[in-house]
């Protein structure tokens, strides 16, 4: 009888940017080597880790084929808040890093930022790079935000890194700063809001869209005067290109969606969605708490809203709508053709018209396509695949809901239950075909991490998890919110001061 056939070799996959795309989907459809019939606790676990000198709260990113130092690597990106950026083999042909770049310099006074400056302890003991960077797949350039300490000054800069060398493309960086018309503090005392870097958490993943940057601050423990922003930047010079605040004559509206980045449409409308904060835009203002916001381009114009009947009751006890990210889903044959999908604190999925979005009515929210109440909160974003939407809310369990005639409806559930906070799916696949929802269960910092991968076609059939052989397998300590990355047969698992690699045993 003949030996069968070699598994096929892996395919150009490159994941460059949270949740795998602009939609934020988590999808990659090119994992032609992990199948629901290989990925299982006796031919599927963790081949190696690496070291690195802080935790590691940014998603990796993935490279295939990088040419450094005259060879050929894949490779994986990690970030971590000690304020590196590593790049390492991905494949493990190297233990040490192929390059390291770190943005402080202790010497010169520049640190990252002790979290008791902040007088917050949600990242702890310090304050460095806490969002997912992007890379530019035609230039070859990965974009990054650090938080620094500069001599008793506290700044975030925008990095642009070559992937073949980890040099800077633009000096030391761009020191983010702006303003907009308001009348709320900080303020420059002629009527502009002004930035500030102690009051910003540069939580949520960067968006690159038509060579523009988009970054987006919210809180540290919703603590000062502090503003939800958003700033892009060219991405071929960093100049700034527009700035916007949700709250510029109000308070909070933070945008940190769990490090979820905003999206963006193939028209390159941005979408995201903001946390408690005041709002009075449905009376002719300019703040939007509580708010789904659909932004047109890099001068970040609103071009449309959608703000939940009860934004005040949430405001009041602390439910941010904004701890969500937004889904965008693929275009519909029936009903509205774009929609999106979310949820925050409160649990309540809402399905909305990217082309209507139905801004604000006091009395219910019936102008939206519809709501799902659901008692538990989501902390992430939704993935997407085959007709179906993927959601592990903090004590639920990884609910899969399809999505038919324009209208959500849950079909199956896993049996495990995430506690909090939860998770963010990602999705590997061979096109339609071989679907796997990967999931890492945190129980929020420090825990000992798991990593989940369900069968996409029923999520009630666990495939695999790490605590299925821990002596093997243990990921790490837990970082919350942390989302795995799977490209080529393997699974990236970033925890504290280390990352984990999954695959196919040897």
């Amino acid at each position: 009888m003949p030996a069968p056939a070699p598994p096929s070799p892996p395919t150009a996959v490159n994941v460059l940017t949270y949740h795998n795309d602009n939609a934020r989907t988590g999808q990659n459809l090119q994992e032609t080597l992990l199948t629901p019939a290989n990925v299982n606790g006796t031919t599927f676990g963790k081949l190696f880790s690496y070291p690195v000198d802080g935790s590691v709260y940014a998603q990796p990113l993935y490279a295939t084929n990088v040419r450094i130092a005259g060879q050929l690597h894949n490779v994986v990106f990690v970030a971590t808040e000690h304020n590196s950026v590593y790049a390492f083999d991905a494949d493990n042909k190297t233990s040490v890093p192929l390059w390291r770049t770190s943005f402080i310099d202790p010497v010169n006074g520049i640190t990252t930022v002790p979290s008791r400056d902040t007088n917050c302890d949600d990242i702890n003991p310090e304050i460095g790079i806490t969002s997912t960077p992007v890379i530019d797949s035609v230039t070859g350039i990965l974009y990054v935000v650090a938080m620094t300490k500069e001599n008793g000054a506290y700044a975030h800069r925008l990095h642009a890194l070559d992937i073949a060398t980890g040099n800077e493309k633009f000096g030391t960086g761009m020191k983010l700063q702006a303003s907009v018309p308001g009348t709320a503090a900080p303020n420059d005392g002629k009527g502009r809001l002004v930035f500030n870097s102690l009051l910003e958490n540069q939580r949520a993943a960067l968006l690159l869209s038509n060579n523009v940057l988009y970054i987006a601050t919210g809180s540290f423990c919703d603590l000062g005067n502090h503003h939800g922003w958003v700033l892009t930047y060219d991405s071929k010079t960093l100049n700034l290109l527009g700035a916007f605040s949700s709250t510029p004559n109000g308070n909070e509206g933070g945008i940190w969606q769990s490090g979820g980045g905003a999206a963006a449409d193939a028209n390159g409308s941005i979408y995201l969605i903001t946390g408690d904060g005041s709002f009075d835009a449905a009376s002719g203002g300019s703040n939007y708490g509580n708010t789904f916001l659909k932004l047109s381009g890099a001068a970040l114009t609103v071009a449309d809203y959608f703000t939940p009947f009860n934004q005040a009751t949430l405001a009041a006890v602390n439910g941010d709508l904004g701890s969500g990210g937004a889904l965008l889903l693929p275009d519909q044959s029936a009903g509205p053709a774009h929609l999106l999908v979310s949820a925050g604190k409160q649990g309540t999925i809402y399905l909305l018209n990217r082309d209507n979005m139905g801004k604000f009515q006091a009395a219910n929210d019936s102008q939206i396509v519809q709501s799902l109440p659901r008692p538990y909160p989501l902390f992430g974003t939704p993935a997407y695949f085959k007709n179906t939407v993927y959601m592990a809310a903090a004590g639920d369990r990884l609910n899969a809901y399809v999505l038919s005639n324009g209208q959500l409806s849950l079909s199956k559930q896993s049996t495990s239950i995430f506690g909090w906070p939860g998770a963010t799916a990602v999705i590997s696949a061979n096109g339609s075909t071989d679907g796997i929802v990967w999931a890492l269960e945190t129980n929020g910092s420090g825990a000992p991490a798991v990593l989940h991968a369900y069968s996409a076609a029923d999520v009630s059939i666990e495939l695999y998890n790490s605590n299925q052989n821990s002596g093997r397998d243990y990921p790490g300590p837990a970082i919350k919110f942390s989302v795995p990355t799977v490209a080529n047969g393997k699974v990236y698992v970033g925890s504290q001061y280390q990352v984990s690699v999954f695959g196919l045993l040897p």
